[in-house]
């Protein structure tokens, strides 16, 4: 029996399905990986605002992650939202004692509702401790803009912003444009190497809820798979790009279709 790759998704908890690990798990098993998770907060939201947040103990964060481990050979891991400097130091501790484990930071800091997800304390944590970690971090603008302390307004911003975050953080950094709202949904990946700019038509009016959870964790599932960075990251953009044009309409709210 072949065995199938594993992904772990260690973020925070979406009741209303569309991000978080639920649209981790989605994206995973689509992906044909084998999910796993940890869960750093419960979170009561809906595509529209987030209500009320609670974390988990560290303790339990732990745990969950050891066992994990301790049973099922994880190829890659992805990380969401983390909230709290307790708990990025607990991930880090944890992932420190694995060898060989490719791991994408998504730093989740504000929902796309405006809603902090992110303590202002624990960003300094999450740049110095659990980003030298990384094979990839995966900040949209917003979140680009706040590490940086400056607006990104444009394409020649961006790709300055690109530059200098793979720069400071001496990691690939793939960084999110669809916020800018230009005639293409453009994302720059930065290493060592250069750039390379990838690039789809641009879905005007279209709600974003789960977009960055999903285009990361579906570049998590193609490096479990063993692609190399850049073409994990052109199978990620495929897939979310995919999700978003076979959005659906339930309720009051079109959501990602992750479906096959």
């Amino acid at each position: 029996m072949q065995a199938l790759p594993i992904a772990m998704t260690i973020a925070g908890s979406d009741n209303s399905g569309g991000a978080g690990i639920e649209a981790d798990l989605k994206t995973f098993t689509t992906l044909g990986v084998y999910g796993t998770c940890a869960v750093t907060c419960v979170v009561a939201e809906n595509p529209a605002r987030v209500k009320s947040i609670q974390a988990v103990r560290s303790s339990i964060l732990r745990d969950q992650i050891d066992l994990i481990f301790e049973v099922f050979p994880v190829q890659a891991i992805k990380t969401g939202m983390l909230y709290s400097e307790a708990l990025i130091k607990t991930v880090v501790d944890c992932c420190k004692r694995q060898k060989k484990i490719q791991l994408v930071i998504d730093p989740v800091m504000v929902a796309t509702s405006g809603a902090c997800l992110l303590k202002q304390t624990a960003i300094r944590t999450l740049e110095e401790k659990l980003i030298p970690l990384a094979t990839l971090v995966t900040p949209n603008l917003d979140e680009a803009s706040l590490f940086l302390n400056e607006p990104i307004k444009d394409w020649e911003a961006m790709q300055e912003a690109a530059f200098l975050l793979q720069r400071r953080w001496k990691r690939a950094v793939l960084l999110k444009g669809g916020h800018l709202k230009l005639k293409e949904a453009v994302d720059i990946l930065a290493t060592v190497k250069g750039i390379k700019i990838f690039r789809v038509p641009y879905e005007k009016k279209v709600h974003t809820h789960g977009t960055g959870c999903t285009f990361s964790a579906a570049i998590t599932a193609s490096l479990a798979k063993g692609f190399p960075l850049e073409a994990a990251v052109r199978a990620g953009k495929q897939f979310v790009t995919r999700a978003i044009m076979r959005r659906k309409k339930l309720g009051r709210f079109e959501v990602l279709n992750h479906l096959p």
